[in-house]
């Protein structure tokens, strides 16, 4: 596992936009903007286990993320990493909470299955520019 720094955390901590790569059951790349946070050391997003996302982590649990701070466009920090853990029922949903609020002030509304999947980091970038 490799430590999220400072820089890593606060752009990860925030309100940033992630994209999430994962990969599709022929090998090709699957990205899409999702919420993220921090849980521990490790990274977390939610999504319903059935779809596209949730089904490519349960065939092959390597994942890269990309956050771009909203505010400075060229600040941005890489993560490659495992997702190591899928938390449903209660303890999934307060995840699931906590993050959407972190973006919408809110709790996610009830309706659809979600899980909290949490990723343990192997390599953190943070780019450089100049």
């Amino acid at each position: 596992m490799t430590a999220l720094n400072d820089e890593a955390r606060d752009l990860l901590a925030g309100t940033n936009v992630a994209h999430l790569a994962t990969i599709l059951p022929d090998g090709g790349p699957h990205s899409v903007p999702v919420m993220i946070d921090i849980e521990g050391d490790r990274l977390a997003f939610f999504t319903s286990p059935t779809s596209r996302k949730g089904r490519n982590v349960g065939a092959d649990d390597r994942i890269a993320i990309s956050v771009a701070d909203r505010d400075n466009l060229v600040r941005s920090v890489l993560v490659r990493g495992r997702v190591v853990e899928r938390i449903g029922g209660d303890a999934g949903w307060e995840i699931v909470d906590r993050i959407f609020a972190k973006y919408t002030g809110g709790p996610y509304p009830r309706g659809e299955a979600r899980e909290a999947y949490l990723v343990e980091p192997t390599h953190v970038i943070i780019p450089t520019f100049g």
